[in-house]
């Protein structure tokens, strides 16, 4: 024991388990555990937790084969013999339990020289459990309590890898890697779990009929994965506006179980599995496509219908449709957490009588959040985009006129010309006069919101800048990416101080102090 730690060695621990389990006590209702295999810890600094300076008064005791860290509110209690974890209240009420199909898990992994371990925590989790947050998810699910989500960071995706359980607790796990809520196994394409029949009976793939206003094409399709920009380039090479697109045959289960599908889409799409429409025509546009996910139970070699229909939104589209390798409903079930790479396995307990008390340890951890000005929580008027700086105004106007109540009016991306994302620079054929924007917009007591991007064209001044400060990332460069508009593109290190710094400073010079005084 260290100050406010207590380091539990294993005995005699198992291939891809911990050899040590750490425990702080960091507030009467917040402990961290860390876990590694390995001889020491990572230690690594945390981009989310504040220091906590506090100190909180706490005891150990050693017996019956248990260790125990107990503060007033809350005790943590780890068995050597397996390294399962047991969280209870002051009153001896199980919070948080490994249980029978607890468990912390490492297997290594090495990727461009650098070595770290793929980790996965297991918890029991009774029936009655609902577990909230993960942040803003897109896929209409609430209560993630036996559901999959993938944590990544994306453009309508931002992925928080905390939730609150209805039991009173909450958990946050400090993992930067891609991770994994729920089932630690990818989503698959359709044939590297079913086997595929088409419409006519024939192995190994699904019928596809592409019907366009001047022909039908009818293909094989071994799976259906047209869901990013690469991909899309191996659809048929047909005008997709206003064609009708068909996937349809039979799909046959390998095992018993529950199959969750994830179907990712923009334009129109349906789907039937087994009879039933498991989605009923839900629609995306092609710049902002969803994921939708839905179960369906097969018993073993049962085989059943699936058709799939799809009006493609404009000349590209996105469609998808991936499911997941089942576990048993024991499994599925169990709170469980997967992050790709990581040093050690890194999260933090907190305990509440409600879920404000919850939320309050999360607060402590990652600090307090600044209360949002009073007009902020009115109604904002955002679409993909202005073209320009009478389109905005005279937007804003038209509500007024109509006696629409509106707050903030928001500017979303390219204001700037044509090859310069990232320079922040209005372009000036389009909004003449910014500072006047800006004027008209208050004088309608409204407010203004722009969206400035992380992205940037590599011919621009604030990327040349950024990557000569080695505040750039250079890989898409260097292999010559470039994005849906052909232009040569990259980002900057977020990570590095130093890189967010002079990000801000080329906001604040191009378009906060230029124009909001």
């Amino acid at each position: 024991m260290k100050d406010n730690t207590v380091t539990v060695k294993l005995q005699a621990p198992a291939e891809g388990a911990p050899s040590q389990i750490r425990l702080q006590v960091l507030g009467e209702k917040i402990i961290r555990v860390s876990a590694t295999p390995d001889r020491k810890f990572n230690d690594r600094k945390s981009l989310v937790v504040l220091p906590v300076k506090e100190k909180t008064p706490f005891t150990v005791t050693a017996e019956g084969g248990l260790v125990k860290v107990a503060t007033s509110a809350v005790t943590a209690t780890v068995e050597p013999a397996t390294g399962k974890l047991h969280f209870t209240d002051a009153a001896g009420k199980t919070l948080l339990d490994s249980g029978v199909g607890g468990k912390m898990a490492f297997k290594p992994i090495e990727v461009e020289g650098k070595k770290a371990y793929s980790t996965q925590v297991v918890f029991d989790s009774p029936a009655n459990e609902a577990f909230y947050g993960l942040g803003q998810q897109q896929t209409g699910e609430f209560d993630h309590k036996g559901l999959n989500e993938e944590l990544y960071q994306y453009n309508t995706k931002i992925s928080i890898p905390f939730v609150v359980s209805s039991k009173g607790y909450g958990l946050l796990f400090d993992a930067y890697s891609w991770s994994r809520w729920g089932n630690p196994n990818p989503f698959q394409q359709l044939g590297q779990v079913f086997k595929l029949y088409d419409k006519d009976g024939v192995e190994g793939a699904l019928t596809g009929t592409y019907v366009t206003r001047r022909e039908t094409l009818v293909q094989r399709e071994d799976s259906l994965a047209y869901d990013n920009e690469r991909l899309i380039e191996n659809l048929p090479k047909l005008p997709l506006q206003g064609a009708v697109v068909t996937y349809e045959g039979e799909i046959e289960a390998p095992v018993t179980g529950d199959y969750y599908f994830s179907q990712y889409y923009a334009g129109f799409q349906t789907t039937e599995i087994g009879g039933e429409e498991m989605m009923s025509r839900r629609w995306r546009p092609a710049w902002n496509p969803n994921s939708f996910r839905y179960k369906v139970h097969f018993n073993a070699g049962e085989r059943k219908p699936v058709k799939v229909t799809w009006e493609p939104d404009g000349g590209v589209s996105y469609i998808s449709l991936k499911v997941a390798v089942p576990q048993s409903a024991e499994e599925q079930a169990r709170l469980s957490f997967w992050s790709e790479f990581e040093p050690e396995l890194d999260f933090y307990f907190m305990a509440g009588d409600n879920y404000d008390e919850v939320i309050r340890g999360y607060r402590t951890l990652t600090g307090k959040a600044s209360l949002y000005p009073k007009w902020s929580f009115g109604f904002w008027q955002s679409r993909e985009r202005y073209s320009t700086q009478d389109e905005l105004v005279g937007t804003l106007a038209e509500f007024r006129r109509r006696e629409i109540p509106i707050d903030n009016i928001v500017q979303d991306w390219h204001y700037w010309k044509e090859d310069q994302w990232g320079s922040h620079e209005f372009e000036a054929s389009r909004y003449p006069d910014p500072e006047k924007m800006l004027d008209d917009v208050h004088a309608m007591h409204g407010r203004f919101m722009i969206s400035v991007w992380p992205k940037f064209y590599t011919n621009t001044d604030h990327y040349k800048e950024l990557k000569e400060a080695g505040y750039a990332y250079t890989h898409a460069e260097d292999t010559g990416l470039v994005d849906w508009l052909n232009h040569p593109q990259s980002f900057y290190d977020a990570y590095a101080e130093g890189g967010r710094k002079m990000f801000w400073r080329q906001m604040d010079e191009t378009l906060y102090s230029r124009y909001g005084k």
